[in-house]
Order: structure tokens, then C-alpha cells, then sequence
């Protein structure tokens, strides 16, 4: 990967305003976007393998498919995907993020839009999605109360039998009993729950889940 350059494109798509500031904004120190950028523009300089979830994601879409990077922040997942020939649209609430995905990651499309309230056909982005990927936590970090209006908006954006892959950190304080009501309630069914996104087998009391969910 080569260095960054010193432009940044504006991001694409409108600036949705945020209906309650998420708990990236209120939980996180000044200046935690700009780390997190730049902690993950290092791993991939060292080689780190950032692909673990995008390889699954993958393995479950079709070629050529939509796919709907929910919480996409710099864009790393998106990115792989769309090297892998499918359609992406990368959403996240921090303009800093989608900056830096346009920066370094050109070819999806990147959004800056409130997941909680997220509408891409007003924006003209129209078309259904076949897979949605909701990483790094993404549940963890929206607005406190809003996880379930995410999962909604996540599943209007699909197609009829779409997928959507949630990965989750069992201790980041929006419990699996929660998750699971609130995926029913927006119209998912849960087919599977892994351990890691390798796939390991789910086991009670497991410090991640990684649960795929059919529309």
C-alpha cells in the first residue's frame, strides 16, 4: 500500500444530520478518529491481515454483487470487496472516516449518513443492496437506544432474502439477548452465530459474535 496523499476528495452523497450524536462522538477522547485512521493506514503498511471480514462477506455474496458497508469508517472492509468485483456503498456518520476512505480507498462509494436514519434512495443511491456488513462494533458505537432503528434501516436496504453479517464484541454493553429482539423486530431471521469471523464454532460465553442474519 503506498502512502496516503495529501488530498482528500470531499465525501459523496448528502450529510445526513445526526438525530442523537453517536457514542463515537460522546465516548471517545478529541482527535480518536484521527488515531483510528492512521492506526489502521500502519497495520496495512506492516502487512497486517485486514481482510478477515471481507473474506466471509465474500464468501456469502454472489460476483458482481451489492453490498451495503454499514458503520464503513475508513473504508478497509469496503475496499476489499470492491477489489473483489462487487458494488459497494460505504456508509458512516464521521465525516473524518469517510474522508479518509475516499483517500485511500477510491472506487466504492462512501457516504456520510446516520445510520439510525439512513435513507440512500433520498440521496439517489436507489438500487436495493444484496448484503449488508455491519463490523468493527458498529452497534456498539451508534446512539445509545438506536440500535434497533440501525437494524431496520439496514434491513429496508436490502433485497427480499437478503443477508445481513453483524460482528460484535459480547462485552461492548449491547447484549446478544438485546440484539437478538431487535433483529426480529426489524425483519431478520438469525441463521448462524460464529465466534470469529474464521468461523469458529459459538460457544456461551465467547468474547465476540459474528451473527448472519437472512431478510
Amino acid at each position: 500500500m503506498s502512502p496516503p496523499s495529501t488530498s482528500s476528495p470531499a465525501p459523496t452523497g448528502h450529510h445526513h444530520a445526526l438525530r442523537t450524536p453517536t457514542r463515537w462522538v460522546t465516548e471517545t477522547a478529541a482527535g480518536h478518529s484521527q488515531w483510528y485512521i492512521e492506526r489502521f493506514r500502519t497495520m496495512a503498511l506492516e502487512g497486517a491481515d485486514l481482510g478477515g471480514e471481507a473474506r466471509l462477506i465474500d464468501a456469502l455474496a454472489a460476483p458482481g454483487s451489492r453490498i451495503l458497508d454499514a458503520g464503513c469508517g475508513p473504508g478497509r472492509v469496503g475496499a476489499i470487496l470492491h477489489a473483489r468485483g462487487h458494488h459497494v456503498v460505504g456508509v458512516d456518520a464521521d465525516p473524518e472516516l469517510i474522508a479518509a476512505a475516499h483517500q485511500d480507498h477510491p472506487g466504492p462509494q462512501w457516504v456520510v449518513a446516520d445510520l439510525a436514519v439512513l435513507d440512500l434512495p433520498s440521496v439517489g443511491i436507489r438500487e436495493a443492496f444484496d448484503v449488508a456488513v455491519i463490523a468493527g462494533n458498529v452497534l456498539a458505537f451508534v446512539a445509545l437506544g438506536t440500535e434497533a432503528d440501525v437494524l431496520r434501516c439496514v434491513a429496508d436496504h436490502l433485497v427480499p432474502g437478503g443477508v445481513a453479517v453483524i460482528g460484535l464484541g459480547t462485552d461492548r454493553g449491547y447484549p446478544l439477548e438485546r440484539l437478538d429482539v431487535d433483529l426480529t423486530t426489524a425483519g431478520f431471521v438469525l441463521e448462524h452465530r460464529f465466534a470469529t469471523w474464521n468461523l469458529n464454532p459459538w460457544t456461551d460465553g465467547a468474547e465476540f459474535a459474528v451473527s448472519v442474519l437472512r431478510r
